[in-house]
């Protein structure tokens, strides 16, 4: 039997070309539209060990907490609303479940609370939702998408009685969770603010994990800040994947792993630094970092150009923006900013074919 490969899901590949210098550039924006990252890769060309500002930019990402077997309805907790939601400082995910079989939560930072469930799950909550886009013949998935901010969810009122009701007395949805805070709008440390919280429950705290690796030798494209054809980007961005996932694209005779080649036109690097900070990272830290790429890039004697890719949780009920996020094949949810010397950049977004569009 033949499968016509022209109908499987593609993925959306947005380009972008600025420079940090430009005032009406949308970095900072667009870099905010990710909420849930997992992986932040980076890339330093004639590096061997991350100078020490930029060691201590990653060292210093913030922590994040793992309440295991959490009631969901615990969200709508007064004082965690009070403390935490309202002042816009805490986001999470539920952990471990899969968006294309299991009831998947996330918790967004302005305070919008995304529940992806299954048929059953949603006709018992009882509240009021849509159907999945991701849906195929059959409308077997929902979406229940609530503003935990707004006047009508406020503690006591009816839509907030509603979903409590639904979350603690029907549904009586658990699962591990992912939380995780922004200091900067909660001063006191996430540990304070979320204390009530996590006394009731088995919680742990953890730190992101930093891996390095120091390749030699490495054939890379010939990178130059002008503006990339589609086809360079893709090119570029697999391998990029590749460097990351330590597979060769020398494409050997004896080699089975890999038919990848490197772009050209290309050039050797004699070495380089793969940098990778793993964990429930915030775009307030990715930013932290970018910012100091910029300023490595600005020293004299070094290569002119560094990648950073920040890859979303394949399994977020949201990726970019509030938009519903699905697997299908891919799960596609990630962005590469290549960086130069002269203060422009090339942003690459991607998400799958059905996911919204970066913007």
């Amino acid at each position: 039997m033949s499968v016509d490969v022209s109908n499987a899901p593609r993925s959306v590949l947005v380009c972008d070309r600025s420079s940090f210098l430009d005032e009406k550039n949308r970095i900072s924006s667009q870099l905010q539209q990710l909420h849930f990252n997992y992986k932040v890769s980076l890339l330093l060309p004639e590096c061997s060990s991350a100078p020490s500002h930029l060691d201590s930019v990653l060292k210093s990402f913030n922590s994040f907490y793992l309440i295991r077997d959490m009631p969901i309805c615990e969200l709508l907790d007064k004082h965690f609303l009070e403390t935490a939601v309202y002042q816009g400082s805490v986001s999470g995910l539920s952990y471990r479940t899969r968006i294309d079989e299991d009831n998947c939560v996330a918790l967004m930072p302005n305070g919008r609370l995304c529940l992806s469930l299954d048929k059953h799950s949603f006709q018992v909550l009882g509240v009021e939702g849509k159907p999945s886009k991701f849906n195929h013949r059959t409308k077997n998935r929902f979406v229940v998408s609530v503003d935990l901010t707004d006047s009508s969810m406020a503690p006591g009122g009816r839509g907030y009685v509603r979903l409590l009701t639904g979350l603690r007395s029907r549904l009586h949805l658990r699962t591990d969770f992912l939380l995780s805070h922004h200091p900067a709008v909660c001063p006191a440390g996430g540990g304070a603010s979320l204390q009530h919280l996590l006394s009731r429950y088995d919680w742990s705290e953890h730190r992101p994990e930093i891996s390095s690796r120091v390749l030699t030798h490495l054939s890379c494209p010939a990178l130059l800040s002008s503006d990339p054809q589609p086809g360079d980007a893709h090119s570029f961005l697999e391998w990029l994947g590749a460097v990351d996932a330590d597979i060769s694209c020398e494409n050997s005779s004896n080699s089975f792993m890999s038919s990848l080649v490197c772009p050209a036109p290309k050039t050797m690097l004699s070495r380089a630094l793969s940098v990778s900070v793993c964990g429930l990272l915030l775009p307030q830290d990715v930013h932290r970092l970018v910012q100091e790429l910029r300023c490595h890039l600005e020293q004299p004697r070094l290569a002119p150009w560094a990648s950073l890719t920040v890859h979303g949780f394949v399994d977020s009920p949201v990726s970019w923006g509030d938009g519903e996020h699905g697997v299908l094949i891919g799960g596609e949810n990630f962005y590469n900013l290549l960086m130069f010397h002269d203060h422009t950049y090339h942003l690459h977004l991607a998400t799958g074919a059905h996911d919204t569009c970066p913007q």
